[in-house]
């Protein structure tokens, strides 16, 4: 009896030395909302939009936040200083992405460029992505593709228009369009929108596929979180993701058999090839390391996040200067002043057009395409603002809330292109659209050259009006890439001073 109660003491000293030691450790993590459920964490706390939710409770909690994702430690930054911190310091340490489910099955096991770990593998897809693919010099062999889309857009706008009247567009539509025929062009050589091309089924077949890539590639998908229900079957996700990669599969090995048929061995120069002559290329001096596979997921990376991610910007780019026509007007007037009326926009006038440049720029702020950047995981334990962080947490970045923050932008949610005429002035940490540091987006560049060109192409040849007397819905969509809810239409007509110029377009 008194050999069992001695057991009870050393067991309950024992309990309360774990208890002291384990409350000691997690006071070095950083600040949490207090109260994480069994199993689930935080995750009621949790609504959408993620990146607003997430904002709210760092305002509350500081700005470098940890919580629980189901079995998952998070940490979520939205200060310029962690920011830093996490992409200078502790580059490397970040260097990882999350195992989720969507690089499982759309990212071919951890394998693509967005997917896979930081390590030889990764860097040789980052080199092929950013020295062969998407480097400034061939970005310049392929200004002739975008010139051309560009202006097909505003000669079919022009054409189909009457005379003194505005017709009303489905934007949205009309920036995928563009962009998806820019891209695919760069990448095959294939055109699937314009006025000699019927929009063919198998460009909606993409279209749909872009979409449901995006909306099942989140940072919150419940199944990643809580491996009882993934198990159980009850979220479904796995499942989605695997009928969607098959899709996805299938649609990429069509485009490389076809392009083998079609283009291989007929191009003899290289500033010539498209990006799929350069990765077959690539292929037959290494066929075991550059597999149909490797191909098939450097594609879809490209596909997908340049045509939706260009294509939203331009969108929400057009709401903002519907709703603020001044703004609109100050843009045009730069345009004819700097380029004149013989002459239709270049990407080398770029330089010369600042309040362009600066409503770029604040779209990007404002309405970034990615609001939590891609998350980032540690491979490391670290420390971030004085906090521990430990090995294996996930990394989300709030760009959104960063850039928003009116402690660092004055009036931040009012469309001030202005506070971007400052050339001198470099915004590091406090303005994150592309990420930064190793795993920044590679297409910065394209994104940059594709909005600009586009953009202010249609300033310059039209007039653009709200479809509605009422102000374009701002509200924001459900998705990796941060949509519109609500997609824009709006009206446009040819300004008569541009008739003449549209005229000769083919």
């Amino acid at each position: 009896m008194e050999t069992s109660f001695y057991h009870y003491i050393l067991l309950f000293t024992i309990f309360l030395f774990l208890k002291n030691y384990v409350q000691k450790y997690n006071k070095r993590l950083p600040p949490s909302p207090g109260f994480s459920l069994p199993i689930i964490g935080h995750l009621h706390l949790i609504k959408k939009p993620l990146h607003r939710t997430l904002a709210k409770l760092s305002e509350k909690y500081g700005p470098v936040l940890y919580i629980q994702f189901g079995s998952r430690p998070v940490i979520v930054v939205s200060s310029p200083s962690a920011a830093e911190e996490c992409f200078t310091k502790n580059e490397v340490a970040f260097a990882n992405r999350p195992g989720l489910l969507a690089g499982k099955h759309l990212g071919y096991n951890y394998t693509t460029l967005g997917w896979a770990s930081y390590g030889t593998h990764w860097r040789n897809m980052r080199r092929i992505a950013s020295i062969k693919l998407l480097s400034s010099h061939r970005l310049q062999m392929f200004y002739g593709i975008r010139v051309e889309e560009v202006r097909s857009l505003l000669s079919r706008l022009f054409r189909g228009s009457k005379p003194g009247e505005f017709q009303i567009l489905d934007m949205k539509s009309t920036f995928f369009e563009l962009t998806l025929n820019v891209l695919m062009r760069m990448i095959a050589g294939k055109q699937y929108y314009g006025e000699q091309t019927e929009k063919s089924e198998e460009a909606q077949l993409f279209k749909e596929i872009v979409i449901e890539t995006f909306e099942l590639s989140g940072a919150t998908n419940i199944g990643d979180f809580m491996p009882v229900l993934k198990h159980l079957g009850v979220t479904g996700l796995e499942k989605k993701l695997v009928l969607l990669q098959k899709r996805r599969d299938k649609f990429m090995q069509n485009l490389i058999e076809e392009h083998r048929k079609l283009q291989r061995g007929s191009v003899s120069e290289q500033r010539s090839k498209s990006m799929m002559d350069v990765l077959l290329d690539l292929q037959e001096t290494e066929p075991e390391y550059y597999s149909d596979e490797i191909i098939r997921g450097m594609i879809q990376v490209m596909l997908s996040a340049g045509t939706e991610t260009s294509a939203g910007t331009m969108e929400w780019a057009l709401s903002l200067l519907l709703n603020n026509p001044e703004t609109l007007a100050k843009a045009r007037t730069e345009i004819d002043i700097q380029i004149g009326e013989s002459r239709l926009i270049e990407e080398s006038d770029f330089p010369k057009l600042p309040y362009l440049q600066g409503i770029i720029n604040e779209t990007l702020r404002m309405y970034p395409a990615d609001p939590l950047l891609v998350p980032h995981e540690s491979s490391e334990e670290c420390a971030v603002g004085g906090f521990r962080v430990p090995r294996g947490a996930m990394l989300l970045v709030n760009a959104w809330a960063i850039q928003n923050n009116p402690k660092l932008w004055a009036q931040p949610r009012q469309f001030k292109p202005e506070r971007f005429l400052n050339v001198g002035e470099r915004y590091g940490f406090v303005l994150l659209p592309f990420g930064t540091g190793r795993r920044g987006c590679p297409g910065e560049g394209l994104a940059i050259r594709m909005v600009g060109l586009a953009s202010g192409s249609l300033l310059q040849c039209f007039e653009w009006e709200r479809s509605g007397e009422e102000m374009v819905d701002m509200s924001e969509g459900t998705g990796l890439t941060m949509p519109k809810a609500h997609p824009l239409l709006a009206k446009c007509r040819p300004r008569p001073t541009k008739f003449a110029l549209l005229s000769q377009l083919q």
